[in-house]
């Protein structure tokens, strides 16, 4: 994206619960309007991806299994079902290719996050023990093989080389991003826009794709296209940087996974760039040591998380996370008003005021 943001006007508006930002928190109802909204197109989905999870190899569909147990917001998939249905689509071919395409999104989602498990030795997802922790990383990054391959079996029989054109760039731009983030790991001389481009590249790349796949499914005008395939980008950014932001500002228990694995793993994250970079040079000295040395001590985190909040690094990230929401909402603007659009608005609104 190459979107530069500079830190010391990044926004320090105080909310009533002192975050620093001042954000409306719709929750999670506008997602789940959505979800309601397609929620036939939803079920035919999740029907896809458990038929296709089948394997006569027993560990993988064992495997799969705890994946679809642990749930999920199935986001990625819904904006593809979402768009495809807001540029016309109505299946008028009998083939229900968004619902294809949407469970294609959903197996590269999951095959990125069952390798960037094993990658950061995750022990926690969504609040159940990850599945390498469970599994073993062998059978975690093979498994996640299997899906990739799985996506590209949908792609190929879908025959849309438009469709496949999108998703496999967004499938190798997933996988620099993840190499991109380990070459910024534990490096604080990282700009904020090189750590944009890299949640581009790791999340926000696939939220694109997502969104620009239905359209063309819909058989969506050029302009409408690109609309929503910047749509899904601004969203896709404004999730993770939220994301990167609960991992300094939530509970285990509200975050399904452990608070604090950022800081554990030296990633440099907008939180941490927005502290040091406020810092006095005591505080950047402790940067430096846990982050860069990856030299941690009992009580650091704490006393990370109090750096933290007294530079207001989470109201920077999350007033950083609004900017791209309202690009997104700015971005439909282009689509008559609709149900569909309403809640596509109040998706955007909800991806910078998550609380996990």
């Amino acid at each position: 994206m190459g979107v530069a943001i500079s830190l010391s006007e990044a926004g320090r508006t105080t909310s009533q619960d002192g975050s620093g930002v001042s954000v409306s928190k719709p929750g999670e109802a506008g997602l789940k309007a959505l979800a309601d909204y397609l929620a036939s197109d939803m079920l035919a989905c999740n029907q896809v991806i458990v038929d296709r999870m089948q394997s006569p190899v027993a560990l993988i569909p064992q495997l799969a299994a705890h994946l679809v147990a642990a749930g999920g917001k199935r986001l990625r998939p819904l904006l593809t079902l979402a768009a495809a249905r807001m540029c016309g689509y109505n299946n008028q071919d009998g083939r229900m290719r968004h619902v294809e395409i949407a469970a294609c999104v959903e197996f590269i989602h999951t095959a990125t996050l069952l390798h960037d498990d094993v990658v950061d030795d995750s022990q926690l997802r969504r609040g159940l023990a990850s599945a390498n922790a469970i599994f073993g990383n062998k059978a975690s990054v093979l498994v996640g093989d299997f899906l990739f391959a799985r996506s590209f079996q949908i792609l190929t029989a879908d025959a849309s080389l438009g469709v496949m054109a999108i998703l496999s760039a967004a499938s190798a731009t997933l996988a620099e991003g993840e190499v991109m983030q380990m070459t910024t790991q534990n490096d604080l001389s990282t700009s904020v826009d090189q750590y944009l481009q890299v949640i581009y590249g790791k999340t926000a790349a696939l939220f694109a794709a997502a969104c620009e796949s239905g359209a063309v499914i819909g058989e969506a005008t050029p302009e409408q296209r690109e609309a929503l395939r910047m749509y899904g980008a601004n969203l896709g950014m404004a999730f993770q940087l939220v994301d990167d932001a609960l991992d300094y500002a939530a509970d285990q228990a509200t975050l399904g996974k452990e608070v604090g694995d950022d800081f554990r793993e030296g990633k440099v994250t907008l939180p941490v760039l927005a502290a040091y970079d406020a810092g006095n040079e005591e505080d950047r000295i402790f940067w430096r040591r846990v982050i860069e040395e990856c030299d941690q001590h009992p009580g650091d985190l704490e006393a990370a998380l109090d750096r933290i909040a007294k530079t207001n690094a989470i109201g920077i990230t999350l007033k950083c996370a609004e900017d791209y929401a309202a690009k997104a909402r700015e971005n439909l603007s282009m689509f008559p008003d609709d149900t569909l659009k309403n809640l596509l608005l109040e998706t955007a609104s909800y991806s910078a005021s998550r609380e996990r």
